[in-house]
């Protein structure tokens, strides 16, 4: 639904040609919202700025939007929109189960890349980001008609398990009983080993090359270590109210078999050439190739991207693949694309985006750790949370506070702060909410009322109010678009602020008749509206706090 200022901008715009660049009035008695377009023409067209915009005024035609737009000082035009048109638009996003959300005219299906999590480890600091972002991408590329894929591609392969699965049989472990946290300290005593004894690296490279040449042994140890690292995975999951299942993992492992066809079909296309013993693709903007196989007939990351790549077209038919991780593998991203597009694995009509985000700060400033300099678990940033409020306000005060902020930025992981039921935060957004639904509680209980249709709006805050709920569908189908959440968060915030005012100005259960129905249809909207776009950040909406 395309929001009434973008509505009345596209009518000025066909008229003055240029982008009349729309802003909220300053005072109720301008209107509702101003521009200074005709100020703009006036060199252009070399004529007074108020004769110009008397001329738009008069050629342009709002009468089923606006009352008669104004000529203002040295040539503003004001606009003020009709009444019985900001109700009508609130009455349909109270009477619309979807708020206002409309599917897009061209559905996609859209492969997300995300989370990420390491076999035998426990998810860290560095999980919380991607798994947040993605999941927000997941639940607002779906609300606008998207077939969405999850693709949680979890590091189930490569080197490091042949030193797992040695040290597992060097201790006796029977690897089927491990929890999640044991076997993260069992991969911390592996490490520490591989580096420190060389008679066990040895052992632990040789174990490499027996495992993946389909040892059964090591193989099972290996199933065992991902089926425990799964239950883990998904308790994470479960406690961030995340969306990821186990049919959407698609480890490294699974691109295992394609390595040796990616390698042969660049080899023998010309993509992919022979240098310094590397099989290297080179291509224009970037200092360095991409190597595809190392000199010792080893696979890097590079080359299950790429076959990842290839599956998400061939067989998934993806028409936009997303990847959400550190901002820092930017370049590497933009050089698998560039390759991938040079060997046809990625077609022109295919959109590939890497979304970096930044890092989460302790309280100092610096990269979030634990006391030992260690990466922070991802389930003790949540208890840190928990301490100060209860789960559900708890998640909400982290989900917001990471989306809130545009995401390349690195921000700063306070939960005394984030927890806040005032200001710009989670748990602010979710007691507005809960306040909705305790009017209409409230209502009820005296006399079964009446809520809407809404044909009412005399007071600036209810026009305020009625004008914010407008834009909605427009936030979310520009997230869509631009994968920036920040922009939704700051709508609901706006939002909540407006119904804030409304609330302290419009008296509700005290008014009566059409005045009364109309603010009880208000609230109503307000509250379906805001429990729309906190589901679609992936925050509960509690009716009561």
């Amino acid at each position: 639904m395309s929001s009434l200022p973008s509505q009345l901008a596209a009518r000025i715009e066909a008229v003055a040609g240029i982008d009349p660049e729309l802003r909220a009035a300053t005072k109720p008695q301008f209107g509702h919202y101003q521009s200074n377009v005709a100020l703009r023409l006036a060199k252009s067209e070399g004529k007074p700025p108020r004769e110009i915009a008397q001329r738009i005024v008069a050629e342009v035609d709002l009468s089923d939007l606006c009352e008669t737009p104004e000529v203002a000082g040295p040539g503003f035009i004001n606009f003020r929109l009709r009444n019985d048109v900001l109700a009508g638009t609130a009455t349909q996003i109270l009477e619309d189960p979807r708020s206002g959300v409309t599917s897009t005219e061209h559905p996609q299906t859209v492969v997300i890349d995300y989370s990420s999590p390491n076999v035998a480890k426990q998810m860290h600091v560095g999980h919380l980001r991607t798994t947040i972002i993605g999941d927000c991408f997941n639940r607002v590329l779906s609300a606008v008609g998207n077939m969405v894929i999850p693709q949680n591609h979890i590091g189930d392969w490569g080197t490091q398990f042949g030193m797992l699965i040695e040290e597992i049989l060097d201790e006796g472990i029977d690897a089927s009983t491990l929890t999640l946290d044991e076997s993260d300290a069992l991969y911390k005593r592996a490490a520490a080993r591989f580096r420190e004894d060389p008679e066990f690296a040895t052992r632990a490279r040789a174990r490499v090359v027996v495992f993946q040449g389909g040892d059964e042994e090591s193989l099972e140890i290996w199933r065992q270590l991902i089926d425990t690292s799964k239950a883990g995975f998904n308790e994470a999951y479960d406690r961030l109210n995340v969306l990821l299942t186990d049919a959407d993992l698609a480890g490294e492992s699974t691109y295992n078999d394609d390595l040796p066809v990616v390698v042969r079909e660049l080899e023998e296309s010309g993509v992919a050439v022979i240098d310094n013993g590397a099989l290297c693709v080179f291509v224009e903007g970037f200092s360095a190739p991409l190597i595809i196989r190392k000199s010792d007939g080893g696979y890097g990351y590079a080359t299950t991207d790429l076959a990842a790549i290839r599956r998400r077209v061939r067989d998934l038919h993806a028409d936009r693949i997303i990847y959400v991780t550190d901002a820092r593998q930017a370049g590497h991203f933009a050089q698998v694309f560039a390759v991938a597009r040079k060997a046809g694995y990625l077609p022109d009509n295919v959109q590939a985006e890497h979304v970096g985000y930044g890092m989460v700060l302790g309280t100092d400033g610096k990269p979030f750790k634990t006391r030992d300099g260690s990466a922070a678990s991802l389930s003790s940033l949540l208890d840190a949370a928990e301490e100060e409020a209860s789960p559900a306000v708890a998640l909400a005060a982290i989900k917001y506070a990471d989306l809130s902020n545009g995401l390349q930025k690195d921000y700063v992981f306070d939960a005394n702060r984030m927890v806040q039921t005032t200001g710009d935060t989670g748990p602010y957004l979710q007691y507005a909410h809960a306040r909705c639904c305790q009017v209409l509680r409230n209502a009820e209980a005296i006399d079964d009322a009446h809520v809407g249709p809404i044909t009412v709006l005399a007071e600036p805050a209810e026009q305020t109010l009625a004008l914010t709920l407008s834009r909605f569908g427009e936030v979310v189908a520009n997230l869509a678009a631009d994968l920036q959440p920040h922009k939704l968060c700051t709508y609901l915030f706006e939002l909540a602020t407006a119904y804030s005012t409304f609330y302290e100005q419009c008296p509700v259960l005290k008014s009566e008749g059409a005045v009364r129905d109309s603010r009880l249809g208000l609230c109503a909207a307000t509250r379906n509206v805001l429990r729309t776009g906190l589901n679609l950040l992936g925050i509960e909406a509690p009716e009561r706090m």
